[in-house]
């Protein structure tokens, strides 16, 4: 399958700054994948280039074999960025109209308010009335007027409450199963992890890891076995098990971070150590996060 973005050593300078660094990637349809990294790390530039908002100072980008400021590339791409700026004057239901009108076969209004959940009375408001979670919903009915075939996401769910969030990843979901391409950015790394089936972490301008949330961790995180166990059980003991890297207590378990878990537990039985309430965890996408920004940019890809 042919790529649909493409993105060939690509660099960004503001001034004297660089803010992207010679990157490169490419992603097909019906990819979800999530550019994460921390501010200042890319990120945003790095998005705001493919829309065509920002021009490359080198190399060069293309979104369905064209230029992102080629007529066709706009029609079949939207975008939720963090700011949505409309005209404070207009109504919800008038915003939605608007911007419909900018495409020849747009969703019609009923899909749109539907994929946002906005209700008749929320449609009479004006943009200047409307929280901060609802505007992100007006920005992501302004997303999807077009139907695009490719969507950019900057930081989505910002603003929204708990239940709001998870109706919009469902939403996402469905997207994915429609044939959609979904392009996001988070500060919320547990979205990432549950949502993204691809990660791109950037760090320093840099791409520093390129997988999927399971690639990243593995390489990044060891496991834990982790137990219940009584105070017969002493540091010593477990430190001297073959493949144990560390050992740590929290709220009443003990951990015991390992790259062989199974081996691990193999010499726990062996042994006849007595522990219960057994389990074995993999570090969390956050946890990766943190090494990296730790290694300062030492790449994992």
């Amino acid at each position: 399958m042919e790529p649909i973005i493409e993105l060939n050593k690509v660099t960004k300078v503001f001034k004297n700054k660089t803010a992207v660094n010679e990157i490169s990637f490419s992603i097909h349809k019906g990819e979800i994948v999530a550019i994460l990294g921390p501010n200042g790390a890319g990120k945003t530039t790095t998005m705001n280039m493919m829309l065509g908002l920002l021009e490359p100072s080198e190399g060069n980008i293309q979104l369905f074999k064209k230029q992102p400021k080629d007529k066709f590339v706009k029609e079949k791409i939207g975008a939720m960025l963090q700011e949505v700026s409309v005209i404070d004057a207009l109504k919800v239901k008038e915003v939605i109209h608007l911007f419909r009108s900018y495409y020849r076969n747009p969703l019609s209004f009923e899909e749109l308010v539907n994929f946002t959940g906005f209700s008749q009375n929320e449609c009479q408001k004006r943009a200047n009335k409307l929280s901060g979670g609802q505007k992100r919903r007006l920005g992501f009915a302004i997303a999807m007027a077009g139907d695009p075939d490719v969507l950019f996401f900057d930081e989505p769910t910002v603003g929204l409450d708990v239940t709001s969030r998870k109706v919009f990843w469902n939403t996402v979901k469905d997207l994915k199963q429609g044939g959609k391409t979904i392009i996001f950015t988070t500060h919320y790394l547990q979205e990432a992890d549950d949502i993204a089936e691809r990660v791109i972490l950037f760090h320093e301008g840099k791409i520093v890891g390129d997988g999927t949330p399971l690639d990243i961790k593995s390489k990044l995180t060891k496991q834990a076995v982790t137990f219940s166990a009584d105070s017969t059980i002493h540091y010593d003991q477990l430190a001297s098990l073959p493949f144990v890297t560390d050992i740590y207590e929290k709220d009443g378990r003990l951990y015991v971070l390992t790259e062989q878990p199974d081996d691990v537990l193999k010499a726990i039985f062996a042994k006849e150590i007595p522990v219960r309430n057994i389990g074995v965890e993999r570090g969390r996408l956050e946890d990766a996060f943190e090494q990296v920004m730790e290694k300062k940019g030492g790449c994992i890809i």
